[in-house]
């Protein structure tokens, strides 16, 4: 872990620094569709959106190297609805990327999640970067994604022992996602 960054809620002064951070990190990632800074502001605005869930990494000299974002979304079923979490997105800027920046924001969300007593993350991600923070199919607790995407993409965790127990269905996503 470096001991370089700290790690901190977002402030409305950070926002130009993590539009751009977002942009740059996606810019040549090939199934990125190159609009997840818009996403972003998207969120910000939709009830979606958890202030204490959006995250930057920052050096000690003030660079904001890192982004991540947890908001609602539902899973449903014909039990009904439960309401978890998706990581949408993590952004790392590519010279600071490979250097554990992700992973320190990834559990950091994580345990601030689950102190605000949500139980699951869901995320859409690369199949093998994720799987070594606890990620697993989604589709082994039965939830499904909506969209047509590879299965080992489509993960999720759970925040506490059992968090994903008897919840089974589709994810719904907010507007914000598709807007």
């Amino acid at each position: 872990m470096r001991n370089d960054l700290s790690i901190r809620e977002e402030k409305s002064k950070d926002f130009p620094f993590i539009r751009s951070l977002t942009e740059q990190a996606f810019l040549n990632v090939p199934e990125s569709d190159h609009t997840e800074h818009l996403l972003v502001e998207r969120l910000r605005q939709s009830e979606a959106y958890i202030p204490e869930l959006s995250l930057v990494a920052e050096t000690n000299t003030g660079k904001i190297v890192g982004h991540i974002l947890l908001s609602k979304v539902e899973i449903v079923s014909e039990k009904g609805t439960t309401t978890v979490l998706s990581v949408a997105p993590l952004s790392v800027l590519p010279e600071f990327q490979r250097q554990g920046i992700g992973g320190m924001l990834l559990r950091e969300a994580h345990r601030r999640a689950a102190l605000l007593g949500y139980k699951a993350v869901l995320l859409l991600g690369h199949k093998d970067y994720y799987p070594r923070f606890g990620y697993r199919k989604a589709s082994s607790y039965g939830i499904r994604f909506p969209f047509n995407a590879p299965d080992e993409c489509c993960m999720a965790i759970e925040l506490e022992p059992d968090g994903l127990k008897e919840i089974h269905g589709l994810v719904h996503y907010p507007n914000a996602f598709f807007e």
